[in-house]
């Protein structure tokens, strides 16, 4: 599972050093490349709402591997795109089928002994935030070496193979609610009415994972400027440091079995703001930078194990509509992130964002 939910979720990040290659081949304007990083994230956060409360309802191997496929799908439109309206549907597409990951993630919930949770609940999320790091890695060397559309192309051969090993290896089970997909969606104002911890998470994870995006995709355009000078291979050399932070994400489990995971968000939301210090302070210094990455990769999953932990115990019978409601949020989050900091961070005259480190 956690192998499946990080090269599904990479899916979604491959496109961020990209950026720059498909504004030249498509000639994106500063508008049209802010559409683009934005509109995988928006399909994402919009399939929440029709495919993850699916996960109550339906036999979830078949649900989990049918989107998959789904995915293989979307990646062929990807490599093949002729045109800017082109990409920027196949892109939205793309970005729906990754919500699979919030289908199979409350599954290992469901699988897992009540005692040991949140240490594999971290397990499988730390699978998924490697898959975030490092697709910027993959994508900016392949995108560099053969071209991006071999990128999307190696990728659509991945997903058949990750639905084939699913389908393989996932348990068949029963499902959870008898409730009709109309039932379900009406039940969802209930359970934010009712559940407090729920509307703290949502509001915290969907702030930080706004942060959290907006800076990956202001950070490719940062160090292709001067004092760096990266190309789009050197800008997803920044994943492997990213990558580091995701090794605390099982640690972060583990501290939510032990002691809930209300003290651990504190200390993710410091963990943040510290690192945007460290950013302001030292950025234009390459051990400062890295050093900035690593403390705000280690913050944002912190964040996202103890937040996610905490809802999935509220009600057993509901955790896909939880994670819906959670996971549309904080993808909403991060399309506005994302799309923010790619059109209010560029120059007056429409350019990309200036050379100077105090941009």
């Amino acid at each position: 599972m956690a192998i499946s939910v990080g090269t599904v979720v990479a899916n979604l990040y491959y496109a961020q050093p990209l950026l720059p290659d498909l504004a030249r081949e498509f000639h994106l304007g500063v508008t049209g490349t802010g559409a683009v990083a934005m509109l995988g994230m928006a399909g994402a956060g919009m399939a929440q709402c029709v495919f993850v409360p699916l996960g109550d309802i339906r036999e979830r191997r078949r649900l989990i591997v049918t989107m998959i496929a789904c995915a293989a799908l979307a990646l062929a439109l990807m490599a093949t795109a002729q045109n800017a309206a082109w990409l920027m549907i196949a892109t939205f597409v793309l970005g729906a089928s990754c919500s699979v990951n919030h289908i199979t993630t409350p599954f290992a919930a469901h699988l897992a002994p009540e005692r040991e949770r949140g240490r594999i609940v971290g397990t499988v999320i730390s699978g998924l935030l490697v898959g975030i790091l490092l697709s910027r890695t993959y994508s900016g060397w392949v995108g560099e070496v053969f071209g991006w559309r071999w990128v999307y192309a190696s990728a659509m051969v991945l997903m058949i193979a990750v639905a084939a090993l699913m389908w393989r290896w996932l348990p068949e089970t029963g499902r959870s609610s008898q409730l009709t997909w109309p039932q379900l969606m009406r039940s969802v104002p209930t359970l934010w009415r009712e559940q407090r911890v729920l509307r703290e998470v949502v509001l915290i994870n969907t702030l930080m994972f706004c942060v959290f995006s907006g800076f990956w995709t202001a950070m490719v355009f940062f160090v292709e400027a001067p004092p760096y000078n990266y190309t789009s291979r050197g800008a997803g050399l920044f994943g492997l440091i990213g990558a580091v932070g995701a090794l605390c994400a099982p640690l972060a489990g583990k501290l939510t079995d032990r002691h809930g995971g209300h003290k651990n968000v504190l200390y993710a939301i410091c963990g943040m703001i510290l690192a945007f210090v460290i950013l302001g302070a030292l950025g234009t210094n390459l051990a400062g930078f890295i050093l900035g990455v690593i403390v705000l990769d280690m913050a944002q999953q912190f964040g996202h194990v103890s937040n996610q932990s905490r809802i999935y115990a509220l009600v057993p019978e509901a955790r896909s509509r939880l994670n819906m409601v959670y996971m549309t949020c904080s993808f909403t989050g991060g399309a506005i992130g994302s799309y923010v900091v790619r059109t209010c961070g560029t120059t007056q005259d429409g350019g990309a964002f200036a050379a100077s480190p105090s941009r």
